[in-house]
């Protein structure tokens, strides 16, 4: 016996990829989550779409609305069966960011993290933070804690502007 129903074809890993330059990062909504790089694999078998996502940070509130907005996207495309898988090995690091994120940072008024700086730049010393807006060396930091607990608050000494800065992770 023939079905008369149409199976419809499950896309390609890519297609989803492409798919999920649409979802924002709901604190930084300028960033994609391929952007912020925490989309670490996906998998299509059967008719089960996978996606793995590593936080940012274990304690990172926006974690759960982005495991909703990407099933939510994918739902949308037509894919009955999700699977958000969290992964925390090995951790997020801001080293994972594209470069697009990088420019799209600085084009917001955030500046991006040092590359290359991991886990050192939690402390700080040694690395140069350099306005977003004129781009200057000479800035200062106000505030450890900006309007999410991955930004810190800055002000450039140059142009007198506030913003804020993407902490290396």
């Amino acid at each position: 016996m023939v079905s008369l129903v149409e199976e419809k074809p499950l896309p390609s890993a890519d297609d989803v990829r492409a798919w999920l330059d649409r979802v924002p990062d709901p604190e930084i909504p300028i960033l994609s989550v391929n952007d912020l790089g925490i989309v670490r694999n996906i998998r299509v078998a059967g008719s089960r779409v996978t996606v793995s996502v590593t936080p940012t940070y274990t304690g990172c509130p926006a974690t759960e609305v982005i495991e909703g907005m990407i099933e939510r996207e994918l739902r949308r495309r037509g894919i009955e069966e999700v699977e958000i898988e969290r992964l925390l090995s090995p951790p997020w690091t801001t080293d994972w960011l594209s470069d697009a994120a990088r420019s799209k940072l600085r084009k917001y008024g955030i500046a991006p993290p040092a590359s290359g700086a991991g886990k050192r730049g939690l402390a700080g010393p040694g690395i140069e933070i350099h306005c977003p807006r004129c781009s200057s060396r000479d800035t200062a930091r106000v505030s450890e804690f900006g309007s999410t607990p991955c930004k810190a608050s800055y002000r450039c000494n140059e142009c007198l502007e506030p913003f804020e800065y993407f902490k290396c992770i």
